[in-house]
């Protein structure tokens, strides 16, 4: 069609749209013209028309015929991109996709370590090590309390309570609660505070629960390649990131009977519908073992 091809220029000229950005937009709106979506004559000066109310069938029908939600979403941000440009020529009067949403991606279940796999990998650093006793002291808080690693890196040596086993934890929006620890994570963190902390490097020059060899807080970055060391050594095959550790907390709470609200609480959720997809989790696990163990399985 001429007007997707003067669409192209445009998008090119405007852009600079790479070769194979500009032949997937073509595919997807020829696409769409063949699927009856648009109807003009196709002149520099007639009304484009184009037949939304049409779309949702012929997104549902790609789905039928095998197509991922993934390329049907990057189709609809095509007809979107191409729709304004109407508009902007004067060929459209209004948004024919005002009122519609892109395709869903279907929500992904987390990922998440078993018992063994959490167990291997907290025994995974060199105790003997302060660098050692720091990164188990840390892995242990991230298992045992289920925070966010931007939390972790963020808890400055105030924010203990070791009498009462809690941590003041900042959490998104700048909230804060108080998360208990449990006796593991304490007795490591004990250990890491009353002494290889102190000693390790002298008195340190940050409030930072959690230090680096310059005695300055650790980054985001340096606590995943920390934890991805140890996943290695430990012998875990999957990819295994502080989120992970998160995820393998919720999960392993609710197997073993927790109140999906109470987790909430502890995972710093301001929804409880954003807490329910590791019920979902847990459901796929209690599956997975009756398919594996049950004789009629």
């Amino acid at each position: 069609m001429a007007t997707i091809d003067r669409f192209l220029d445009a998008a090119w000229a405007e852009d600079g749209l790479a070769e194979n950005t500009l032949a997937a937009y073509r595919n997807d709106l020829i696409g769409f013209a063949r699927s009856g979506l648009f109807v003009s004559d196709d002149s520099d000066t007639a009304w484009f028309e184009v037949d939304s109310a049409s779309l949702p069938a012929i997104l549902a029908k790609r789905i039928r015929d095998g197509g991922s939600v993934t390329t049907l979403r990057r189709q609809f941000s095509s007809l979107r991109r191409f729709c304004a440009w109407l508009r902007m020529q004067g060929r459209l009067s209004v948004d024919p996709l005002a009122t519609l949403e892109p395709p869903k991606l279907p929500r992904r279940l987390p990922g998440v370590l078993s018992e063994g796999e959490i167990e291997a990998l907290l025994n995974a650093p060199d105790t003997d090590t302060p660098l050692g006793v720091r990164d188990r002291a840390m892995l242990e808080v991230l298992y045992a309390s289920g925070m966010r690693v931007s939390e972790l890196t963020a808890i400055e040596m105030p924010d203990m309570n070791f009498r009462q086993g809690l941590v003041r934890v900042t959490g998104k929006g700048g909230k804060d609660r108080l998360t208990p620890l449990g006796e593991q994570a304490l007795d490591w963190l004990q250990q890491w505070c009353d002494g290889r902390r102190r000693n390790w490097l002298g008195q340190p020059p940050s409030d930072a629960l959690f230090i680096s060899s310059r005695g300055t807080a650790l980054t985001r970055q340096a606590v995943w390649h920390r934890i991805r060391t140890h996943a290695r050594q430990a012998g875990i095959t999957s990819p295994v990131s502080p989120h992970k550790l998160r995820h393998s907390f919720a999960t392993h709470l609710l197997d073993h009977g927790a109140d999906l609200r109470v987790v909430q609480l502890l995972l710093g959720h301001a929804d409880l519908a954003t807490t329910q997809i590791y019920t979902h989790v847990a459901n796929a696990r209690m599956k997975s073992l009756h398919e594996q163990h049950h004789p009629r399985g």
